[in-house]
């Protein structure tokens, strides 16, 4: 498909641009552009692909997403490497769970070489967003809604497609320093059958009070348990989780549909092996995370995703009251694995798997 590109009347100055690039925050700042693809069932799907200026979305207010909730959307990077060139890491894998996740909430798969190449367009128009800093990267936004304009129960025959950029730094104020986390009794993310594998803004909805909740105990994060049992481990509020043992194995809960299929997740799990550590997906216990860590079995605990990278989990606390994982720091582990990752992802350490896609 043929990308239209429509002229940006006003882009923001260069010097107006580099003044806001030394202190980025994390998802307040975006680039000058977007893409917009359209769909439309009458019109034989996918068509009218744009890269133009970023600006407000019209919308009816019947549109269907704003009623029925159809929406979903991905998160990657473009890191820049030492030559200067920028990368993208694992890009198929979000092209691939965006389209999973379509099929959950009833919407057209968008072709994956059409995802890529939507990413493609932008970061070479946006390239000098990229910030510089060592800790900074290019956010990448890909979304879909349902906009036809209908009130009635149905998948909607209309949607847009749209990628956005943000400039960021690092997703914790301070860098990756451990984190506290609260333990959510009251509220859960996700139930069997539900839309917990789905990358799709309900679930987040859905985690924002139970955050709340924790921010105002004074953690960082919160982590949900089963809506079944509520005992065992599933996720953070948009992180996935391992636990590191002091024998040589890692655990991290298993992929039962209540749990994000995290690209960085999976990027773990290779690199621990790499490591020599044995490491098992399987259910994990709230119970058993406080026994371990208070009797000493539990070395480490690491949050991941794309936006944090690999956070160190320092103090759990919840109704039952507080425990400290190992020596509440950054375990030695912990460590060794996020600067594995950051450095394939940045281009200073050989790229063995193939992850990561030079743009330039």
């Amino acid at each position: 498909m043929d990308f239209e590109h429509l002229p940006h009347p006003a882009p923001v100055p260069s010097g107006t641009r580099q003044q806001a690039l030394e202190n980025p925050g994390f998802g307040q700042l975006f680039t000058d552009h977007m893409v917009v693809i359209d769909y439309d069932e009458d019109k034989g799907g996918w068509h009218k692909a744009s890269l133009g200026p970023r600006e407000a979305i019209s919308l009816d207010p019947a549109a269907a997403v704003l009623h029925y909730a159809q929406e979903i959307f991905e998160g990657m990077k473009a890191y820049k490497q030492g030559d200067d060139s920028l990368a993208l890491f694992r890009p198929e894998q979000n092209a691939r769970r965006f389209n999973e996740s379509a099929r959950r909430m009833a919407m057209p798969e968008l072709p994956e070489e059409l995802f890529l190449e939507s990413i493609r367009q932008l970061v070479a128009k946006d390239r000098d967003w990229v910030p510089s800093d060592p800790d900074g990267s290019l956010y990448l936004r890909p979304f879909m809604f349902a906009s036809e304009a209908f009130l009635g129960v149905r998948p909607a025959r209309q949607y847009k497609y749209i990628l956005i950029a943000s400039p960021v730094g690092p997703y914790f104020k301070g860098g990756a320093k451990p984190v506290k986390i609260w333990v959510s009794r009251n509220y859960t993310r996700a139930a069997p059958g539900g839309t917990g594998a789905a990358k799709t803004g309900g679930n987040y909805a859905a985690s924002l009070v139970p955050q709340a909740e924790g921010i105002d105990q004074g953690c960082d994060q919160v982590v949900f348990l089963d809506a079944v049992e509520k005992k065992w481990i599933e996720e953070l509020g948009g992180m996935n989780l391992f636990f590191v043992f002091a024998d040589g194995t890692v655990i991290t809960p298993p992929l039962t549909g209540t749990i994000l299929p995290g690209i960085t997740r999976d990027s773990l799990i290779q690199l621990l092996r790499e490591e020599g550590l044995q490491v098992r997906e399987e259910p994990y216990s709230i119970d058993q995370w406080r026994a371990d860590a208070t009797e000493g079995r539990l070395l480490e605990t690491m949050a991941c995703g794309t936006a944090a990278v690999v956070t160190p989990v320092g103090t759990v606390l919840g109704p039952d009251g507080e425990f400290t994982i190992g020596t509440g720091g950054t375990g030695q582990m912990t460590h060794k694995i996020r600067e594995k990752l950051v450095g394939i992802q940045k281009g200073a350490i050989e790229d063995i798997h193939g992850w990561t896609v030079k743009l330039d």
